[in-house]
């Protein structure tokens, strides 16, 4: 969701160069026309890793950055920049951290800007003096597609299906296995592919499991959780002719990617999270309950519950056709 921030970034600063502190987990989601250089960031969150914190420091003082554009939030993010004196440190003023900042800019309030997280950060550049407006952001698109796709073809040969259950955040927004399977198949049949089912290691189980189920109606299916680092699941989910999710991660580069992508959603609000493009779309259905935000369902899980599987294979293939007219 940070993505049209990035882009406008390079837009100001077209001969800039660029580099982009991150985990190196999610290393493989930056492209190289957007950013220079990923500086790895392996230093323990909060107030642990002191030590690993202000060697980081050191390193970015001595490449002598002349400005800081804090898209994350934390107060360590601005200590760690303060520590490195970049002269130009810009981001928004919570969590205490206003007094590290040489541009300290005010959170929006409720209303001033366009619900979905896309304008939380393109904001802070507009109120920074880095942009005159707000972009026109319909739909978010990582850059160089055809690129990935060409890389993509060589690990997932053939035709498939993605398939994306788990969900980092908790269990109350995880639709029932048995249905993205049931779903799954449905799918599959009509499109004549496969399903690669994908997920993190700690996903292993649930992931094999549908693969399982979906492999038990004859059509061909295989797990690769913990299989793949960020940048292998992107090129192949680049390639996949259709994607089911809950609300995730995977949920959000499939749709970055243009592929037809169905996402489940429940305790989560899509409005302010959900994915973007003509060719995603959000299946919920309305519960007193919903959306609670919550991790963990208290109650009977009624919001998933409610979630039909033959809905959701309706809708992904209905995209799959408006994708191909």
């Amino acid at each position: 969701m940070a993505v049209p921030s990035l882009e406008q970034i390079r837009l100001r600063f077209p001969d800039a160069h660029i580099a982009m502190l991150a985990r190196p987990w999610v290393s493989g989601l930056y492209d190289k026309s957007l950013i220079d250089e990923i500086i790895p960031y392996t230093a323990s969150k909060g107030w642990k890793d002191l030590r690993g914190k202000w060697e980081l420091a050191r390193r970015l003082e001595k490449m002598r950055f002349d400005a800081a554009i804090l898209q994350q939030n934390a107060f360590e993010a601005a200590a760690i920049v303060w520590l490195a004196r970049i002269p130009v440190r810009i981001g928004y003023s919570r969590e205490g951290r206003g007094l590290l900042l040489s541009d300290p800019i005010a959170v929006p309030k409720p209303g001033e800007i366009p619900t979905h997280q896309r304008f939380y950060y393109l904001e802070m550049l507009r109120r920074a003096g880095l942009i005159e407006k707000l972009p026109d952001s319909p739909a978010i698109r990582l850059p160089g597609i055809p690129f990935l796709q060409k890389a993509g073809a060589k690990r997932l040969p053939g035709a498939w299906i993605g398939v994306s259950p788990g969900a980092a955040y908790g269990t109350a927004k995880r639709w029932l296995p048995e249905r993205f399977a049931a779903a799954a198949v449905t799918v599959a049949r009509d499109l004549s592919a496969g399903v690669a089912v994908f997920g993190s290691p700690d996903e292993k189980a649930l992931c094999e499991g549908i693969a399982a189920q979906i492999q038990a109606e004859g059509v061909n299916a295989r797990s690769f959780a913990g299989e793949t680092g960020l940048g292998e699941f992107v090129e192949m989910a680049s390639v996949c002719q259709a994607f089911l999710t809950n609300d995730s991660g995977a949920m959000h580069v499939a749709s970055a990617l243009g592929i037809p992508t169905v996402s489940v959603f429940g305790a989560t609000d899509h409005v302010a999270t959900g994915p973007t493009g003509p060719l995603a779309k959000v299946i919920r259905e309305k519960v007193e309950c919903s959306p609670c935000l919550l991790r963990e369902c208290p109650i009977d899980h009624r919001c998933m519950k409610a979630v039909a599987a033959d809905r959701v294979a309706g809708e992904v293939l209905e995209l799959v056709q408006i994708a191909r007219q």
